[in-house]
């Protein structure tokens, strides 16, 4: 793994390697200022999701984990960052603001930055091999960002109501024309954006994940929609404000390059925090009004030696810094 900086800015570099994070429909929601080592994160709105995310919750999450992945990186570049949440309060889309300050470089900066290249989602089937309990804990233990709570759901009774939930929701969502022109329009978006069709299992033959929103027939049955395999895992937050979202999105890319390490696939199944009915009896029925959903996440195994979807695509640099 190569730690230089062609561009001659490490600031750039670590911009650079921050997109690479997930992001709702591949949407991108991010710009991005860079200033000498000071980096300043920006909600893109014209990116939001005005059907599936009016709130711009999706859409915070997603800046959450380009943000967290900013932190790994700037790190194991020898720059770690000091970070200011939400610095303006009369900007709300200023997000965060980065000073680089060189350091150390860590022994494993070689492996942080080989697994920021890994990370990638994988919508295809996992296989039947269950995902111990113990590592469910163990990737709620990586979760470190302040007021998020990692749930693992391993109990039967949780398992059968989130998927009722789940399904519910998903019907709910493929009942509505705008949601679905919406998701449609997010399909093959770009040579830049979007989730490729190349990318959703059944466009290349291969078998669908349970709970997939990008499929072209109608809803499976509800037994259907989880595996007794999958492993399930919720982060939820004390608050439901912005700054929570932009925690969870942190979160969420502690525990997936976590699970990446692992050998783990990662899947989110954001359906069910989209419809604000299931949203709030996931809170209330399966979490005990403990703490507010903000993600739903299946983990699983991929099988061995099974060849890997072609990743999707990212904007250039260029695109996603302002001047």
């Amino acid at each position: 793994m190569d730690l230089r900086t062609p561009s001659g800015s490490p600031a750039r570099r670590v911009v650079e390697l921050a997109c690479g994070a997930p992001s709702v429909h591949n949407t991108q929601p991010w710009r991005w200022r860079v200033d000498g080592d000071r980096i300043e994160l920006y909600a893109d709105r014209a990116r939001q999701l005005a059907v599936a995310d009016p709130s711009g919750r999706n859409l915070l999450v997603s800046c959450g984990a380009a943000l967290h992945q900013a932190r790994v990186a700037a790190a194991a570049l020898g720059m770690p960052a000091e970070v200011v949440l939400l610095p303006e309060p009369h900007d709300p889309d200023h997000l965060a603001t980065l000073e680089l300050r060189p350091g150390p470089r860590p022994a494993d900066a070689v492996e942080h930055l080989a697994t920021l290249a890994r990370r990638v989602t994988d919508r295809r089937r996992f296989t039947s091999w269950p995902v111990p309990e113990e590592r469910l804990a163990g990737l709620a233990a990586a979760v470190a960002a302040p007021g998020v709570l990692a749930v693992p759901l391993s109990d039967t009774a949780s398992r059968i109501r989130v998927e009722l939930l789940v399904e519910r929701a998903r019907d709910q969502q493929l009942a509505d024309p705008h949601l679905a022109a919406e998701q449609r329009a997010c399909v093959d978006r770009g040579p830049d954006e979007g989730v490729p069709s190349t990318s959703i299992p059944e466009s290349v033959g291969a078998a669908p994940a349970p709970g997939g929103r990008f499929t072209s027939g109608p809803a499976r049955p509800r037994a259907g929609m989880l595996e007794s395999s999958d492993g399930l895992l919720v982060l939820g937050t004390d608050r439901d404000e912005p700054r929570a979202w932009v925690e969870t999105g942190e979160a969420l890319s502690q525990l997936w390059l976590a699970a990446t390490v692992d050998g783990l696939s990662v899947v989110p199944l954001s359906q069910v925090v989209e419809v604000a009915g299931t949203r709030e009896a996931m809170r209330t029925e399966v979490l005990g009004s403990l703490t507010h959903p903000q993600v739903l996440l299946r983990i699983g195994w991929q099988e061995i030696g099974r060849s890997q979807l072609p990743r999707t695509p990212r904007r250039p640099v260029a695109d996603v810094l302002l001047a």
